[in-house]
């Protein structure tokens, strides 16, 4: 089989807070998304990848060219996840089948296993509709509720029942052409999935759940950067 990879990549990362934008923070040695790229480049089933950045993207043409990848070009994407997927979906055109699979990943996860990888492509495509890989949610989860008399302003409304529920990773795996028709009718709809799963749900699809590592951490503060530096190392030892 084949597969062909989107990143979307052009978010700016205001919680993270560092002096570079997430995607492309130092990180032992590389930047976070050459880590996140390593996975897909190196493997031979990946047809081409396309990251999504922003248009006033500055950096990108030097990773890009650090990398040399014959299989690696570069799109620009919208102010939402979903217009950048599809953006990147879009570059695709002409080359991806309305059936070949596609996955995309997110530009600030680096710490993607790759048996991971390997278990998710086996389900999915066993199962032929498309899926995701997600991990099961282990603490209890609270709804909260608005209160002006608590400090902060919230409370806890009730406790949720977590045996179902479950907490989205990337890759997500889905096939090109229904990939495309469900982000076009969320546009058009005027809804803004905030993953390929969702769009595909509202469509009517039911993906699969692949679980995965917890270890799979999309960088969102700084302080994440030390536990993907810690999981890194952990995987480099004998």
């Amino acid at each position: 089989m084949k597969y062909w990879l989107v990143m979307p990549a052009a978010g700016s990362g205001r919680r993270f807070q560092g002096e570079f934008p997430k995607q492309y923070t130092p990180l032992m040695g590389r930047t976070v998304i050459e880590w996140a790229l390593a996975p897909f480049l190196g493997d031979p089933r990946c047809a081409h990848a396309v990251v999504v950045i922003a248009e006033s993207d500055a950096t990108w043409h030097r990773i890009a060219a650090r990398l040399d990848s014959e299989k690696l070009s570069a799109t620009s994407g919208g102010g939402e996840r979903s217009v950048s997927v599809r953006r990147g979906l879009a570059a695709l055109a002409g080359r991806a089948e309305a059936g070949d699979w596609v996955l995309v990943h997110d530009a600030a996860r680096p710490c993607l296993d790759a048996q991971d990888l390997e278990e998710l492509i086996a389900r999915v495509t066993a199962h032929g509709k498309g899926g995701l890989l997600a991990v099961r949610a282990t603490d209890t989860l609270k709804q909260a509720q608005a209160d002006p008399r608590a400090h902060q302003g919230l409370t806890v409304a009730r406790t949720v029942e977590r045996a179902d529920l479950w907490r989205a990773l990337t890759p997500q795996m889905f096939r090109f052409g229904p990939l495309c028709a469900a982000l076009d009718a969320a546009q058009a709809g005027g809804r803004n999935p905030t993953d390929e799963s969702q769009a595909m749900e509202w469509s009517g699809a039911s993906p699969l759940l692949v679980e995965g590592r917890s270890t799979n951490l999309k960088l969102t503060t700084g302080a994440d950067l030390a536990l993907a530096e810690a999981v890194l190392r952990a995987r480099r030892q004998p």
